[in-house]
């Protein structure tokens, strides 16, 4: 029987289309933008005033040199606070334990990427990429911390070891340079990325392409 104006029954009147899911998704939440940001603060304060105590041109043009050299030890001794701090957020432990896994897609993504392989890379909310440079970054830190205690205070060891600290932490210094520098050129060339530390939130298409195997 055909309907007439104003047949429609109440389930055709009260049906709303369904809402298109969110454009953005959430990444990392305030504490953890803020570990990032105190953490790359130090480590930019630490690696610029060890190129002053090394490179005499930019020692030259600072100069005060016993003020660069304090500076340089109490931001290299600071550098663990932020990361310690933010044991507390829940959401910072979360990230930790994704971190410090490695699993069977994480292999394939270094596969494809040591082939240069353009095409999708499998990644849970971290690459391998990114879990790799933390795992660096933190034992190298711990090694820069612990030689540096060495050579700050002169009593803890003997000549011999104190001779061995400042070789290691001088050419450690020099390699944290050169990661550091490899880290910055592949967060400028995604700004997506760099967003999120930002804002917190990413892009959803963005997430699904470099991030395929992360549930938010």
């Amino acid at each position: 029987m055909p309907s007439t104006p104003g047949s429609a029954g109440p389930t055709a009147a009260t049906t709303a289309p369904r809402s298109e899911p969110s454009a953005r998704v959430r990444r990392f939440n305030g504490a953890e933008r803020w570990i990032h940001r105190t953490t790359a603060a130090l480590m930019a304060v630490c690696v610029f005033s060890a190129a002053c105590l090394y490179l005499p041109s930019l020692a030259q043009l600072v100069g005060r040199r016993y003020l660069v050299v304090t500076v340089h030890e109490w931001s290299g001794l600071l550098l663990p606070a932020p990361f310690l701090a933010g044991l507390a957020s829940r959401a910072f432990r979360a990230d930790l334990r994704r971190l410090n896994r490695f699993a069977a897609h994480d292999r394939e993504w270094w596969r494809l990427a040591l082939r240069r392989d353009k095409g999708p890379r499998p990644a849970g909310k971290f690459n391998a990429g990114q879990k790799s440079y933390a795992a660096w970054i933190a034992g190298a830190t711990l090694v820069m911390l612990g030689t540096g205690l060495l050579m700050w205070f002169t009593g803890l060891a003997p000549l011999t070891w104190r001779t061995g600290a400042t070789f290691v932490h001088d050419w450690l210094a020099l390699a944290i340079g050169i990661v550091l520098a490899g880290h910055i050129a592949k967060a400028v060339a995604d700004p997506e990325s760099r967003r999120g530390l930002r804002t917190g939130s990413v892009d959803r298409v963005w997430a699904q392409r470099e991030h395929p195997l992360w549930r938010p």
